[in-house]
């Protein structure tokens, strides 16, 4: 995950109502859970927990399921965000409901994706569309989640190096956000986009235009007050300064970001700027501060990679039953065919040898009767 950003931010529908009165509706309890994601995980999670207590609709319980695990992926405790795809899963499939449908897949497609499991997160994009193909073309939901699919599937091509066909589905992504006319509920998304856009230009040493990705990013998450994500962009415009070896200028930008992104404890976003922070020093000939980032870098990563081991174990463990699954529904599908194909075979065979034995008595009957005429 290294320089991705958090994907998880894809799923969150924003709104920046403000709230009056001394009763908050189960509504905008969830608007609130939304907004704190990023800047207080704990505290979306706290709200989930006690909307699911009392919710008895199916389709408020699953997106009340996807945002928990959208929450513990934003804490980087992704075995705890399994969980929750799980359990949504388990509501999911009492529907046919292709909103429900997309909406899901799409999100269980970036659990997959943040753990590394690319062929995995592609596989579930590509059952994802064939549900979103059923949408209202006009459709709010169409746009957004045809925007989630083209960023999702950008994220996968960067990280495997491939700057270029990444640019081409991020610019799609944007395009389709574009086309929502509720422009604050998709700045969020597009500022996590624009950060994208920003790194696969630094990877094709495009200095400028990463900039411009970075600053475009950074002004989309100040509208919406979203400190990890100022904080990211700040880190990319940081490493785009170290690339020009403007160092100083790049360790100012990156005290910024740590002060911002200290809030929400993101450990993918504490690991990258401690490297940059480390690296900056080092390449300023400052031993003991280099020594001090680079500790500190190190023990975030472990951490991150710890709770990352214990996620991906899980995430196979459910793999392997899903195909136990499947292997045993093919079993026993072959197992039906070969009966089937038993009792046709003994049903085509009595009739057979019904009509063999059918004939055999009418031809003794003929003989006989042949025989009689030829005696008189």
């Amino acid at each position: 995950m290294k320089l991705l950003t958090p994907i998880i931010f894809f799923s969150v529908l924003i709104s920046q109502a403000p709230l009056y009165g001394q009763k908050i509706s189960d509504d905008s309890l969830m608007k609130i859970a939304n907004h704190e994601i990023y800047n207080n995980p704990d505290k979306a999670i706290n709200i989930g927990k006690k909307l699911l207590q009392k919710e008895k609709d199916l389709s408020r319980s699953i997106k009340i399921y996807l945002l928990l695990s959208t929450a513990g992926t934003a804490k980087r405790n992704f075995d705890e965000s399994l969980q929750y795809i799980l359990k949504a899963r388990e509501l999911v499939q009492k529907t046919n409901d292709p909103k429900i449908q997309t909406s899901f897949l799409i999100a269980a497609a970036m659990q997959y994706q943040q753990m590394e499991l690319f062929s995995k997160s592609l596989e579930t994009l590509d059952e994802a569309d064939e549900y979103r193909e059923k949408l209202s073309e006009d459709s709010y939901l169409k746009h957004f989640e045809t925007a989630r699919s083209f960023a999702l599937r950008g994220m996968i091509y960067k990280s495997q190096s491939n700057p270029e066909i990444a640019l081409q589905e991020f610019l799609i992504a944007i395009k389709n956000f574009e086309k929502i006319k509720e422009k604050n509920k998709t700045y969020f998304n597009q500022s996590i986009i624009y950060y994208n856009i920003g790194y696969c230009y630094l990877n094709l040493n495009q200095l400028e235009n990463a900039g411009t990705a970075f600053i475009k990013s950074m002004s989309l998450a100040d509208l919406i007050k979203a400190k990890s994500l100022q904080a990211f962009a700040l880190k990319g415009l940081a490493e785009m300064n170290k690339q020009k070896h403007q160092n100083q200028e790049a360790l100012a930008l990156l005290v910024k970001a740590e002060t911002l992104g200290n809030e929400a404890g993101d450990l993918t976003l504490n690991e990258g700027i401690y490297k940059e922070m480390a690296d900056n020093y080092l390449a300023m000939g400052k031993a003991p501060l280099y020594q001090v980032y680079s500790k500190k870098y190190f023990e975030t990563k472990f951490k991150r990679e710890q709770n990352e081991l214990s996620s991906i174990n899980h995430a196979i463990d459910v793999h392997n039953t899903e195909t136990q699954k499947k292997s045993e529904k093919v079993i026993t599908r072959y197992n039906y065919f070969i009966t089937a194909a038993i009792i046709i075979g003994l049903s085509v065979l009595s009739i057979f040898l019904y009509f063999v034995v059918k004939v055999r008595k009418q031809n003794r009957k003929y003989q006989d009767e042949i025989q009689k005429l030829i005696r008189s």
